[in-house]
């Protein structure tokens, strides 16, 4: 196994929406990009909601998903993991992001929605104690991972749904 460390967060001042994964896989690790996995579903959810290209240039998703007021990130800073099934991090070695100081860099996020149920569970356990947050929403949605065998179409609605406050 091998210490691994996630990206900075995508983000600008007007995010009103935090999408929190749990730890970026090798895959995108090895690209430098969020969601780099070609079966990982997040950026055709994303296109499907806000109106884009998915299969248009990294820079330029980014820049959409700016532009409609989504920020990204992930709960965890680094863990112990091989692979990159979140099943597969060592006990113990999950190390969360700064939160505090993004809420206060980030003061109209009103929405956390989490990308599946490792991210909300890690935040529960390791972030959210320590913060003292309110006005927020949590939600947890399906997982974006080609893991989690749920149609595109019903990841659109559910995350749709959840993004359109």
């Amino acid at each position: 196994m091998s210490a691994v460390t996630s990206f900075n967060p995508i983000s600008n001042q007007s995010a009103r929406v935090l999408v929190l994964g749990s730890m970026p896989g090798v895959l995108s690790l090895k690209a430098n990009q969020y969601y780099a996995h070609p079966r990982n579903s997040f950026w055709p959810i994303m296109a499907g909601i806000y109106g884009f290209d998915a299969e248009s240039a990294y820079e330029t998703r980014v820049e959409k998903l700016m532009a409609s007021g989504v920020a990204l990130w992930d709960v965890l800073h680094n863990c112990v993991r091989a692979g990159s099934l979140d099943s597969a991090i060592e006990a113990g070695s999950r190390v969360p992001n700064d939160f505090l100081s993004f809420f206060q860099q980030h003061p109209h996020i009103k929405h956390v929605v989490f990308n599946g149920a490792e991210a909300e569970k890690s935040f529960n356990t390791y972030v959210l104690p320590h913060l003292n947050v309110s006005g927020i929403t949590f939600t947890r949605l399906p997982s974006s991972s080609p893991a989690h065998a749920v149609s595109l179409e019903q990841k659109i609605a559910a995350w749709r749904v959840a993004l359109s406050d």
